[in-house]
């Protein structure tokens, strides 16, 4: 019975003897080949896509670009999937995600993340001529245009709205412009992007939610000395306005704090 009890103990030892020896690894490659991989889409406009000539940019892709600049890194991108991107990231198929990534709590069991580089939130639209909505409580009897399958949704019912719900959210918006429905609750960045596409559009952002959702790069847990690299270029970027710059250049505005 010791024995048995005493090689358990070994073995456990062994298996976290190997945990922490592997711990890092990722790290110390991407410091000695000075070139580290990212997983990416290429199909998630305005964050990671392919333009007329075939580049690939995007914000998220630049922001990284920049990153990996200030770290003397060559960065080289794995377009994936995004069903199968964590799962490229936890066969080490690359070092590091950059996608819209949201330190959710069933992935921070898993994963580390960057200090945040941009952030969202839910925003009420409006036709730019209407005032009668200034908070989200002002939604009650209004009627919001919102997606069937949408987070947002929620959001517009729980504050007493009456939801006509369609396909996208540019028919959403369409709703708004034609004055068929009050409003619309949707993404923020989403929202910014389409005003950016349709700049004579006549809708405005009439109410911000306080709540704001970051973004950050996603990596294996065991790769804090990576992670600290980023995180100490993302505050020179921050610091220097790099980051302020690129947030007005894809969305007319800073999201970015």
């Amino acid at each position: 019975m010791k024995k048995s009890i005493l090689s358990s103990l070994l073995i456990a030892a062994g298996l976290i003897f190997s945990s922490v020896a592997n711990a890092g690894e990722i790290s110390d490659r991407v410091n000695q080949s000075k070139t580290i991989l990212v997983g990416t889409e290429g199909t998630y406009a305005p964050f990671t896509f392919h333009d007329k000539t075939g580049k690939l940019t995007g914000f998220d892709i630049e922001v990284l670009r920049k990153v990996a600049e200030r770290l003397k890194l060559q960065p080289e991108f794995k377009e994936t999937a995004w069903d199968a991107m964590y799962a490229g990231l936890n066969a080490k198929r690359f070092d590091v995600i950059a996608n819209q990534t949201n330190p959710s709590p069933e992935r921070l069991k898993k994963y580390i993340y960057s200090a945040p580089y941009n952030y969202s939130a839910g925003v009420v639209v409006t036709r730019a001529d209407n005032d009668s909505i200034k908070s989200f409580a002002d939604l009650k009897g209004k009627k919001s245009a919102q997606s069937a399958t949408s987070n947002w949704s929620k959001d517009a019912r729980d504050n007493g709205a009456i939801i006509v719900t369609v396909d996208s959210l540019a028919q959403n918006l369409e709703l708004v412009k034609q004055g068929r429905v009050d409003a619309t609750v949707n993404d923020k960045i989403a929202v910014l992007d389409y005003f950016k596409q349709h700049p004579e559009a006549g809708l405005k952002i009439a109410v911000e939610s306080p709540n704001k959702i970051p973004t950050g790069f996603a990596f294996l847990k065991g790769e804090e000395p990576l992670v600290e690299q980023f995180n100490q270029a993302l505050d020179e970027l921050r610091k220097d306005g790099t980051l302020k710059q690129l947030s007005i250049e894809w969305f007319g505005d800073d999201i970015t704090q």
